[in-house]
């Protein structure tokens, strides 16, 4: 179902933010063209020794890939023509380079009134920081999502890229309500974003305590407040339970673990709360006595909110996600089958994403070019000069 169907949508952008929100759009099913240099293309197409790596496929699905060197005159004219066709443009650049590169805002809104302008930066246009370089670990830093998630003494960093996607979402719900607003007013808006601001909304509940009591909410604040657990089983496999509120959770508790006591001796969810530590340490010791098998069994049984730790590899393999149609598989004609998720919205029960797998560099050039009203012999020019 592509509810975007109509929708044409340029990527500017390279890695992660703006290309991530460009293959959301593509996903709803908009006509998301992603312009790259000649030769080079994304840096991120270059992870895997000039193959489709798997971070580019990750923000790169559902495209058309045109080489298209704008910074010469010809191919600047080649992009203005898209840009009177589009809906959106997305980019994610220092400040003061789209107006170097003369893809601009304002530039491109003069040629195209009706554009919805996506603009993504590190910490806005302005600033004491706008200049600086900014990638997801910059952002989870300043926005203090960091200080949250990190606090042992090994330098390095584990997960996944979290203030990227969370940017690039962020400026597609952005696009999103421009497009809408758009079709009230019957003129395009400029969207902008930046990591630092988009983080910070992802991080609300710690800000907003600090803002509400002028103090840092404690790190296990948040698990406390939960009463969420992750536990080692006697097969060394994790489970985790996050029990929240009601007390009908902790009665199914206590009786899967033959534990009334823990009943007893926290009876209600502030003493719950003032005793997180004892009560995992507690509950540490009572899940080692069972394989996770076992307990998962007993937990279900009695309506215990839990989940095993799974590995990615027994995520694909998961009833539910099977039952779910998340994951899909489509032939790639460069690197054979490609497999990939479904968007995660259903509409009407529908959650296909109309999935086609990461362009190869400019291998639409020519169709789109054609498009766009270029012959033949024009396109050819057009490659003599190195332009697309």
């Amino acid at each position: 179902m592509k509810i975007l169907a109509d929708f044409k949508v340029l990527d500017l952008g390279s890695f992660i933010t703006a290309p991530h929100a460009a293959m959301l759009l593509a996903e709803l099913g908009a006509d998301v063209i992603k312009v790259e240099r000649p030769r080079t293309g994304d840096p991120f197409r270059w992870y895997n020794e000039g193959l489709s790596s798997p971070i580019f496929q990750a923000h790169n699905r559902n495209k058309r890939s045109l080489e298209l060197d704008f910074t010469q005159p010809a191919g600047l004219e080649v992009l203005d023509r898209l840009v009177r066709e589009s809906d959106v443009v997305l980019i994610n650049v220092r400040p003061g380079v789209a107006e170097k590169l003369g893809v601009d805002a304002k530039r491109l809104m003069a040629i195209n009134p009706r554009l919805v302008y996506c603009s993504v930066t590190g910490f806005g246009p302005d600033g004491p920081y706008a200049k600086r370089p900014s990638y997801d670990t910059v952002g989870q830093a300043m926005s203090g999502l960091m200080s949250r998630v990190h606090r042992s003494d090994d330098a390095r960093i584990p997960g996944p890229s979290t203030s990227d996607t969370v940017t690039g979402m962020t400026i597609c719900m952005g696009a999103l309500a421009a497009l809408i607003d758009r079709e009230r007013t019957g003129r395009g808006r400029v969207v902008e974003t930046n990591m630092l601001e988009a983080t910070l909304g992802f991080a609300i509940d710690p800000v907003i305590h600090y803002l509400v009591t002028g103090e840092e909410q404690e790190y296990f604040r948040r698990g406390s407040t939960s009463q969420a657990y992750v536990l080692r089983c006697k097969d060394g496999k994790r489970l985790c339970l996050h029990m929240s509120t009601p007390q009908k959770f902790w009665d199914g508790l206590a009786t899967a673990t033959g534990r009334p006591d823990l009943l007893e001796r926290y009876p209600d969810r502030v003493s719950r709360m003032e005793h997180y530590h004892a009560i995992a340490i507690a509950l540490s010791e009572i899940f080692l006595a069972r394989d996770r098998d076992e307990w998962m069994h007993l937990l279900e049984k009695h309506d215990v909110p839990f989940a095993p730790e799974l590995t990615l590899e027994e995520v694909t393999q998961d009833p539910q996600v099977r039952h779910l149609g998340v994951l899909n598989e489509v032939e790639h004609d460069s690197i054979g089958p490609v497999r990939g998720v479904n968007r995660p919205i259903h509409f009407d029960g529908d959650n296909g994403s109309c999935f086609r797998g990461t362009p190869r560099l400019g291998e639409h050039s020519e169709q789109i070019l054609a498009e766009l009203g270029f012959d033949a012999a024009r396109i050819a020019r057009l490659r003599e000069q190195g332009v697309c």
